[in-house]
């Protein structure tokens, strides 16, 4: 399991602080650059169910489809699984005292939320993710 900056230098997607600060308000600024998290219930795709895909907040890269989304009751989206493998990354995250997994964006490090093993079948995974950290792309 990975354990790196959000900044690190290997992302083949990166901005200066100036630049994220720019792009970014200020709530995804703070989740998507410095690991934080909305409140539950509070934000704009927790409750939202289009059809379409979900894109990084931070580099626009397809990231999860709207079939892969169900309503875990936890307040903020979540998803069964990416669109593939390649799209997230898992990092350790043992910063409130406890071990969990954070998701980022593969290509520009944005954070996106936790990967908990709550999820439905087959994967067993649940992908909670930041509204703050998408963007949402109808079909």
């Amino acid at each position: 399991m990975k354990t790196k900056a959000i900044d690190d230098p290997s992302y083949p997607v990166r901005k200066s602080d100036a630049e994220w600060r720019e792009q970014l308000d200020p709530m995804q600024y703070q989740v998507a650059r410095h690991a934080a998290t909305e409140r539950p219930f509070s934000g704009k795709y927790w409750d939202h169910f289009e059809r379409g895909r979900y894109d990084c907040i931070g580099c626009g890269t397809p990231l999860f489809r709207s079939d892969s989304k169900f309503d875990a009751g936890c307040g903020w989206p979540s998803y069964a699984e990416p669109m593939n493998a390649e799209v997230v990354e898992r990092v350790r995250d043992a910063s409130l005292g406890m071990l969990r997994i954070e998701v980022r964006c593969n290509k520009c490090g944005t954070h996106l939320g936790h990967v908990f093993d709550d999820g439905p079948e087959p994967s067993g995974e649940r992908f909670c993710i930041n509204s703050a950290a998408i963007n949402f792309a109808p079909d």
